[in-house]
């Protein structure tokens, strides 16, 4: 993983109608709006789209980074540390490296959210990379491989696979 020290970088412009849209499972859709090599390091922003049903994200954590959530649409199942929030339209979370979370559609409900790492990290081949495995062409050993990389840690968490379950 590349990621990039803040520097000085001009105005980002991303039309809609040109951002590249990956496919990440059958249930949702992300957005790439700007990776770090765009932002001088300063931040990676995506838009998540999931379909009812939608397993989301797993239990992961990252060493590097901020992730924050704005949910633009819809209701929102965020795992952070034990705890399940709900969040709704307008709601926005921060979650500070190396605090567990996850995160999914609450049952009943599609959702669209921003996603933004602060600092910036190369991860837009990470999300390529899941379309790939969506595809068939490349493995879940693929992103185990890759965690590193793009310091996307998975574990197992029993209160997100109970909250999965009891969709």
């Amino acid at each position: 993983m590349n990621t990039s020290t803040t520097q000085q970088a001009g105005p980002v412009l991303v039309r809609a109608e040109t951002a590249e849209s990956l496919q990440d499972g059958a249930t949702s859709l992300i957005t790439l709006l700007a990776d770090a090599g765009v932002t001088g390091g300063a931040l990676t922003a995506n838009k998540a789209t999931f379909r009812e049903g939608s397993p989301g994200a797993p239990a992961h954590f990252h060493t590097k980074a901020t992730e924050m959530f704005l949910v633009l649409d819809g209701t929102m199942r965020v795992l952070v540390d034990d705890e399940i929030l709900t969040l709704r339209k307008g709601d926005f979370l921060t979650v500070p490296p190396t605090v567990p979370h996850a995160f999914a559609p609450a049952p009943g409900s599609e959702a669209e959210m921003l996603v933004v790492f602060t600092p910036g990290m190369d991860r837009f081949d990470y999300y390529r990379l899941l379309e790939r495995v969506y595809r068939g062409e490349a493995t879940v050993q693929d992103i185990r491989d890759s965690s590193q990389l793009y310091d996307n840690h998975y574990f197992e968490s029993p209160v997100w696979s109970k909250a999965l379950a009891e969709r």
